[in-house]
């Protein structure tokens, strides 16, 4: 190991004690630059492509140090020169590149890839604001771009790389690299990110996500997802998925030919996994560059494309299946829809159903073009493959039944317990060895779930995490949270169906509860985190209830020192990093049948906390290996749901008119309420909730609050609530993303 006080004088000339934390940050990415770039990519003949719109890959230093087997002996050094390896970290960007669970599923799934020794490398896009940044004012959200990219880029490269042909003119991409680095392992794969030659970023204000859709040739790398709520920006998004699928098919074809390919055997050399239906237009185009630029018939070019590409679903909800105007298409790539036409008619002359056509009603449905040219499909948990089988995809399960498999989603050990939860790693390590850090094996705490030792030495991590995301919660917004609080989190994407709005319910029942002199054993701390897509109003909506209803307690002091609510603002992977660890109760809350996996719930679990759940996701697997009394579940189950839905029988007024519900979504249009928020944001999600409910909050809501009111209570016994505490982390093993990608791999894949 390099002495880091050596490299200190060669940088800075000065001793590594006397290194402010930006310069030791800026000092270790360039030690971790420079052994990654020692590394060999990962050989073989087979090589994986893993295309997805987005990749949340949080901070990258100590996950890198980790992965380098660095970490340790780094530490230490900077613990005597003073430094603190957590604050030198938090000088480090985040790289927007992502959202949500589908963006982080891509992070840790690179990580495993790279772990497990396989070939194979991820292709997105080089966003330069992200989604965007959330400022909170006057307790609604505030869209800004997020401007990560910097003096201290974790990008390589920048070289041209591809000319990528739309109907009216031709563009330039740039590549740069990020280096995955496995752990323990002494070659690395890459993430690859395209960017536009000519971006300009001054088409972005500062104060605002508002620019011109329409100046593609400069805009088309500024923003991850930019609004489609107009033709425009629907338009745009079109453009920017064929900008990356036609990047990432030039990217395969050549490296195949650099390892032997006459692209005759393309599938033996390349293998392409779709993160969800955005980068389908993957298919048409390696068809067209095999056509067009390598003299190969149309039907041996459908056929070699039909063995190499395999489609991960990620939703159930039909709305989110993506389905683009064919004259969208038409508009970017005429080469691209005629091929779609093509591929369309040879469905159409198999099959006469027409729920299995391509295009419908000059639709083009992504989804059903992945299924018929690709080799697999794949849910993300046993429920939701089970729900695409039998519901949403039944038709095509009909057809290609050898297709469809499960593979459940899984979170990465090094990034969720060795970089985020130090404490909790050496525990395991004292307790089982360090042998879990590479099988995932947790199994072995079962048998201390007696020991009173372990059990306490559990509770004193969970303390020392509880320490940690005090400290954060008070730098970053000036919350104090009490040390003996219960903490309760719910933190994902702003949506209906994820149903923050029965969370905020239930807040609402409680604080009327102790203002009833109903007052807790214990102080309670709620905490959301999570983004709202700025065309998608009711979520704005229900981010401006929970940030009213932080105010209003807040200002209350007879409920102020026993219930708090707070919401993270710009919550990402560094504010999960914080919030997981410490968490007591995991809130996994979704609609039953609309959830295809989670992976917070992973994490949580990992970590610790005692989830509370509907039976919706992974949920229901995580429920089967803990057991009863490890686990707190309510509500419909997704049969019941479903059928409620398939009759349209589900009436939410009738639910709200019941004394006990309409009293609390009543709250939300309570006079002095309003007057201390946005009466319209207000009164309209009120509307919704007592009128539609789409969701049907409603419909748990009772069952819901004498479940959690359960929890609370349970938490007091603090020796049988450590003993859940264990039994969960102990089972958490199952959801490595080490196992998940084995499977991929040996169903799938098959990189040797």
């Amino acid at each position: 190991m390099t002495r880091l006080n050596d490299l200190a004088l060669s940088a800075y000339g000065r001793p590594l004690a006397d290194l402010s934390n930006q310069q030791a940050c800026s000092m270790l990415q360039d030690l971790v630059k420079e052994r990654s770039a020692a590394l060999a990519p990962t050989a073989g003949k087979r090589r994986l492509y893993y295309i997805s719109a987005e990749f949340l890959l949080g901070k990258l230093l100590t996950n890198n140090l980790i992965n380098l087997g660095l970490y340790e002996d780094v530490k230490a050094q900077l613990e005597d020169a003073g430094l603190s390896l957590s604050e030198v970290e938090e000088c480090e960007v985040e790289p927007s590149l992502g959202n949500g669970g589908l963006g982080r599923l891509a992070a840790c799934f690179l990580d495993s890839i790279a772990t497990l020794g396989l070939p194979g490398d991820g292709i997105g896009l080089n966003y330069h604001f992200g989604l965007f940044r959330q400022k909170f004012v006057q307790n609604q959200q505030l869209a800004l771009p997020d401007a990560w990219l910097g003096e201290e880029d974790v990008l390589v490269g920048g070289r041209e790389a591809f000319q990528v042909p739309f109907a009216d003119f031709t563009v330039t991409s740039k590549l740069y690299t990020i280096d995955v680095l496995g752990y323990g392992r002494k070659t690395k794969n890459r993430l690859r990110l395209f960017d536009l030659v000519g971006v300009d970023d001054t088409l972005v204000p500062h104060d605002s996500i508002e620019f011109d859709k329409r100046e593609v040739r400069r805009n088309l790398t500024l923003f991850l997802y930019p609004d489609d709520s107009d033709e425009d920006g629907r338009l745009l998004r079109v453009y920017q998925q064929y900008f990356m699928v036609s990047n990432a098919a030039q990217l395969i074809l050549a490296e195949a030919v650099e390892r032997g390919s006459n692209l005759h055997d393309l599938a033996d050399y390349a293998v392409v996994q779709i993160n969800d239906t955005h980068p389908t237009m993957v298919i048409p185009e390696l068809i067209r560059l095999l056509e067009e630029e390598h003299d190969m018939a149309f039907d041996e070019a459908v056929n070699i494309v039909s063995r190499m590409v395999a489609y991960t679903n990620h939703t159930i909800l039909a709305e989110a299946l993506e389905k683009w105007p064919l004259a969208f298409i038409e508009r970017v790539s005429p080469q691209i829809a005629a091929i779609i036409r093509k591929l369309d008619a040879r469905i159409a002359k198999n099959y006469d159903d027409p729920a299995v056509q391509i295009i419908q009603d000059g639709v083009v449905h992504m989804a059903h073009l992945a299924i018929h040219y690709g080799i697999s499909v794949n849910g993300v948990a046993a429920l939701h493959t089970k729900i695409l089988e039998e519901s949403e995809l039944s038709s095509f399960y009909r057809i290609y039944p050898e297709k469809f498999n499960n593979k459940t989603n899984g979170i990465t050990f090094r990034r969720w317990v060795m970089g985020c939860n130090p404490p909790l790693a050496h525990l395991l390590d004292t307790t089982l060895g360090s042998e879990w850090r590479t099988t995932g094996d947790l199994t072995g705490l079962l048998d201390h779930a007696d020991d009173q030792d372990v059990l306490s030495a559990l509770a004193d991590v969970k303390a020392d995490a509880k320490g940690r995301m005090r400290a954060f919660m008070l730098e970053n917004q000036g919350a104090h949270i009490p040390e003996d609080a219960i903490i309760d989190v719910q933190v994902k994407r702003i949506h209906e169906y994820k149903r923050q709005q029965m969370l905020a319910l239930y807040i609402i029942w409680k604080y009327l509860d102790i203002k009833n002199g109903n007052v807790p054993p214990r102080p309670i701390t709620i905490v959301f985190g999570g983004k709202a897509a700025p065309a998608y109003t009711i979520a704005q909506d229900i981010i401006h209830l929970i940030l009213t209803l932080s105010t209003w307690i807040a200002n209350d002091p007879d409920v102020a020192p026993h219930l708090q609510v707070f919401m993270v603002e710009n919550y990402n992977v560094t504010a999960a990093e914080h919030l997981i660890p410490a968490a007591d109760i995991s809130e996994q809350i979704s609609l039953a049948s609309k959830e295809a996996s989670g992976t917070s719930n992973m994490k949580f679990m990992l970590n610790g906390a005692v989830t509370l759940c509907t039976l919706d996701g992974a949920n229901v697997e995580i429920a089967d290996l803990v057991g009863e009394g490890n686990i707190y579940t309510f509500g419909a189950s997704s049969e019941e749901v479903e059928r409620l839905y398939a009759e349209g029988s589900y009436d939410a007024r009738s639910y709200y008119r019941r004394p006990g519900i309409k009293l609390l979504v009543d709250f939300m249009t309570n006079p002095h309420f309003m007057a201390m928020g946005s009466a319209e944001r207000l009164r309209r999600l009120h509307d919704d909730v007592a009128g539609k409910d789409w969701f049907m909050a409603l419909l748990d809501l009772e069952e819901y609050i004498q479940v959690k009111e359960a929890v609370y209570r349970d938490f007091e016994d603090r020796g049988a609530w450590a003993r859940k505490e264990l039994v969960n982390i102990a089972h958490a093993g199952t959801f490595s993303s080490d196992r998940t990608i084995a499977q991929y791999n040996g169903d799938i894949w098959h990189l040797g």
